[in-house]
């Protein structure tokens, strides 16, 4: 049930609700369920589970699941792609605070 105030179309715009059954997150990366679950098991995603405890990928994790496979296609284990995915999140995540930081500090400049 979802929370009161809250729209089912709002749903559809958030990247992380877990939108996905484990099969059909597997026919979109055109990979196996066994694939998604290793990526799992070396903790590059965690789905979530619904009630009866079946795997949810959101499509954030189905861009990164595709990230690593792109990796394991080009004959990476999946062992260093799942590393190599994390870091590379990592420093997304690091650039864009880096880039907030640096405008926050230019715009405090600007108004002095």
């Amino acid at each position: 049930m979802p929370p009161a105030g809250s729209r089912p179309v709002d749903n559809l715009d958030d990247d992380d609700y877990p939108a996905y059954t484990m099969g059909r997150a597997a026919e979109m990366l055109g990979t196996t369920p066994a694939f998604l679950r290793a990526l799992g098991e070396h903790r590059l995603i965690t789905p979530l589970r619904s009630e009866g405890g079946h795997r949810r990928y959101s499509r954030y994790q189905l861009r990164i699941a595709a990230r690593a496979r792109e990796l394991a296609d080009q004959g990476t284990p999946i062992e260093a792609a799942c590393r190599i995915v994390i870091l590379e999140d990592q420093l997304e995540e690091a650039r864009r605070i880096n880039e907030q930081l640096r405008t926050r500090g230019h715009d405090s400049k600007s108004s002095a």
